[in-house]
């Protein structure tokens, strides 16, 4: 069944064609990947497709009765809506059911009389699967507070608020732009599998290449204004895109040898043309175009000095920070030595831009101390653009800092060399900062870090907003980088390929320090699992070989099945406190309690499940 369908779409901007004469469908099941540069009209496309924009000429029908779910980069929503209120629609009676049970549920000086009505409305309209989910969802996303207004968010919980409520709507065409950006790890990899193992219909933009992998089942590049579309997953893309492109030199080459013999041909023909040569006349402008094709490829050059590096980098001795009683750092020490390559990983809001900025002594440490080597030079990749004055010309922000940079080979550069060679041709260097898209923004980040010939690079998520081009380009260099590297990124693909320790946020201010990337980091924590789960069968099984000595009374059993319901609500509210208190509140006597309810449930918890275990010897 055809979901969309898409007719000789055209779109210009300013007099120039960003895509012409473009048609596409999708079917039930499908799940559709658009690939390409920066600024070649991805996002476009996804407006035009989801009504947002209109084309200049073309159409777009959506089947009648199919229901359009779209995630975009910047979402737009009343401010002072709370969270609950965006996540559940009010045109739909179990929607509204959860979010009144939900609500229920998260203050417990209710009216008895208001619970009881929840619980008969969820029972009325079978809503139990729904809030089963609603919980998945939520709990895999990370979503703060349910009474918080979305003013008093950041970006990154707007985003997955917005990513929430399009898959608590379960529309059956999704259409999304970059969901990965603004994840942690863990919640890339739970997406992944959510949409890869459903029958979801799906067209996407991203540049996260496991992600590509894993749930595409065609790759569609945009490039010189046309869309190719290649059957498979990533990995089949490159390897098909490899040959087109060999095919379209070879197709070129061949059209501008014949072009020169057409050319002569079309001299000496008089100005009045039998009928005879018309079709002749005719292939001579089409062969003409074929081979003015432009092959030639912007892409961005990254080469620059190294500063010395003496024997001594960077020691950290001890270090501990904490906020309002919730520890990020504990007690952690490390030596960093020449050529380390480090990537740091945990979940959103656990301390590791807190561990950045401590140890380029941005900000003061509660214990403990971070000495730097004489020769160390720190370039930090932060995640925002603070750095960068708006006001400024795209040039003046790169001579404030040096009217020529020094490359590798230890030749010399002026800054507008520079930045054409991080993809800033003249006639774009005296564009105004604050006018540049969120990727030229970036790319300018990148090069005022670099053009300080930094040798430890810290990177705080550096693929946001990069296409797949420039960050292989940015891999090479960094591969061929001589310096320590400390690593912070959601793209696991990026990392695998760069580092080879990790420094792993656990929680409550624990780094463990892991030797290996982040797929033999998960391969190692998957084996723990399954090892885990093989000791405990077999403390079950030998249990059940020895015969009990002791009959179970009718009030156990009824302490036991009393015990597996309260465990179970404990463990919800215990994951409701850990979410509030990973959401970014500002109060920090709230922050205490929170913490102070959150070590009670867990003794709670402990305690009961002790007996629950006790009594399950009897029972089963």
């Amino acid at each position: 069944m055809n979901y969309l369908s898409a007719e000789l779409i055209s779109k210009s901007f300013n007099d120039n064609w960003l895509f012409k004469d473009l048609s596409l469908g999708i079917s039930q099941g499908e799940k559709l990947a658009f690939v390409g540069n920066n600024g070649v009209g991805k996002s476009t496309l996804l407006k035009i497709l989801t009504g947002e924009l209109a084309p200049d000429a073309g159409t777009v029908v959506i089947r009648e009765g199919i229901r359009l779910g779209y995630l975009t980069q910047q979402p737009a929503v009343d401010e002072n809506l709370q969270v609950k209120d965006i996540l559940f629609s009010e045109d739909n009676d179990v929607a509204r059911a959860v979010k009144e049970y939900e609500d229920c549920i998260h203050h417990p000086d209710v009216a008895p009389e208001r619970m009881q009505a929840a619980l008969e409305r969820m029972e009325e309209l079978s809503a139990w699967d729904y809030d089963s989910k609603v919980q998945e969802v939520t709990g895999k996303l990370g979503i703060p507070d349910m009474d918080k207004k979305f003013k008093e968010l950041s970006g990154g919980q707007k985003k997955r608020i917005f990513l929430a409520q399009l898959l608590l709507n379960e529309p059956d065409l999704i259409i999304m732009d970059e969901p990965t950006n603004h994840l942690d790890l863990s919640a890339i990899e739970w997406l992944e599998n959510f949409l890869a193992g459903q029958q979801i219909t799906l067209i996407m933009v991203t540049h996260d290449r496991y992600f590509l992998d894993a749930v595409a089942t065609e790759i569609i590049e945009l490039d010189r204004r046309q869309l190719f579309r290649y059957k498979g997953n990533y990995a089949y893309y490159l390897e098909k895109k490899s040959e087109r492109e060999e095919i379209l030199k070879a197709e070129v080459s061949k059209a501008r040898n014949l072009l020169k013999k057409e050319l002569d041909w079309m001299r000496r023909q008089p100005k009045a043309r039998g009928t005879k040569a018309k079709y002749r006349i005719e292939a001579f402008y089409e062969l003409k175009e074929k081979a003015s094709q432009d092959l030639k490829k912007d892409r961005l050059e990254l080469d620059i000095k190294e500063a010395r590096q003496g024997g001594k980098i960077l020691e950290v001795n001890h270090l501990s920070k904490a906020y309002a009683g919730k520890s990020m750092v504990d007690n952690f020490s490390y030596v960093f030595k020449k050529h380390d390559r480090i990537g740091v990983v945990g979940s959103n809001g656990i301390g590791k831009s807190t561990f950045l900025n401590l140890i380029t002594q941005r900000l003061k440490p509660d214990s403990g101390e971070v000495l730097p080597g004489v020769t160390t030079k720190f370039g930090y990749f932060t995640q925002d653009s603070m750095n960068l004055n708006p006001a400024n010309r795209v040039i003046e922000e790169v001579k404030d800092i040096a009217e020529f940079i020094t490359l590798s080979d230890g030749s010399q550069v002026s800054a507008s060399k520079f930045l054409d060679n991080f993809l800033f041709p003249p006639e774009k260097q005296y564009t105004y900062v604050e006018k540049l898209s969120g990727g030229e923004k970036k790319r300018l980040q990148l090069l005022k870090m670099l053009v300080t010939n930094p040798n430890f690079l810290i990177l705080d998520e550096p693929t946001n907003d990069f296409d797949i081009d420039t960050l292989n380009v940015l891999e090479e260099f960094l591969e061929k980088f001589t310096g320590c590297l400390l690593l912070v990124s959601h793209d696991r693909y990026f990392m695998d390929h760069l580092v080879d320790q990790l420094f792993v946020f656990e929680g409550d201010g624990r780094i463990r320090f892991f030797n290996g990337n982040y797929t033999d980091y998960r391969d190692w924590v998957d084996e723990q699992e399954t090892r885990k789960s093989v000791q405990i069968s077999e403390k079950l099984g030998a249990k059940e070989l020895q015969p009990s000595s002791k009959k179970v009374s009718f009030k156990e059993k009824q302490e036991y099945e009393q015990l597996q319901a309260e465990i179970d609500l404990l463990e919800k509210q215990k994951r409701e406190l850990e979410t509030k208190i990973n959401s970014g509140i500002d109060d920090h006597i709230k922050l205490v309690e929170l913490g102070q309810q959150l070590q009670t449930t867990m003794e709670l918890i402990e305690q009961k499940t002790t007996r629950w275990l006790a009594l399950a010897e009897l029972v089963e």
